[in-house]
């Protein structure tokens, strides 16, 4: 089942909130997906925020060098597209994180569009986690897959 969205809610004065999906709004294979440009200026900005200042990633004479021939990309700002489609796609605003494994396979290029998908695997009621499986793939071929475990706000809770 592809596609998830938000609402918004009141909070007590009347302020306006964005929700997510609760746990029993879920099912299993339940999927959303963002598309983002990976343009110099991200990686820029993701490198002045995390302090990873790998010339791989800034320097284009640096990077000239490199197996890569060209700059690249943070790997971990792929995972921060991942955590995107979680907080605000699915299940959207109110989970939080709880673990992510990543493994990446191909480096993503300045210029790159990178599409991330996030799909219910498990359900764990007891728990209110849920495992998702999570793909970020440029021009269809996987550069960063993994696993995440999420908990998501029960109805009523």
């Amino acid at each position: 089942m592809a596609g998830a969205g938000t609402g918004v809610g009141e909070r007590s004065g009347g302020a306006a909130v964005l929700s997510g999906l609760y746990f029993e709004d879920l099912q299993l294979e339940q999927s959303a997906e963002i598309t983002r440009t990976v343009t110099a200026g991200v990686v820029e900005a993701f490198a002045e925020v995390t302090g990873d200042d790998n010339p791989l990633h800034l320097d284009d004479d640096y990077a000239r060098a490199t197996p890569f021939g060209q700059r690249i990309a943070h790997g971990l700002l792929a995972g921060g597209f991942i955590s995107a489609v979680l907080g605000t796609r699915l299940p959207g605003p109110g989970a939080v994180y709880v673990s992510q494994s990543l493994r990446f396979r191909r480096p993503v290029a300045i210029g790159d569009q990178v599409t991330t998908r996030v799909t219910v695997k498990g359900l764990e009621p007891r728990r209110g986690q849920v495992t998702f499986s999570t793909v970020c793939a440029v021009a269809g071929k996987t550069v960063v897959d993994g696993e995440a475990v999420v908990i998501v706000p029960r109805r009523g809770a």
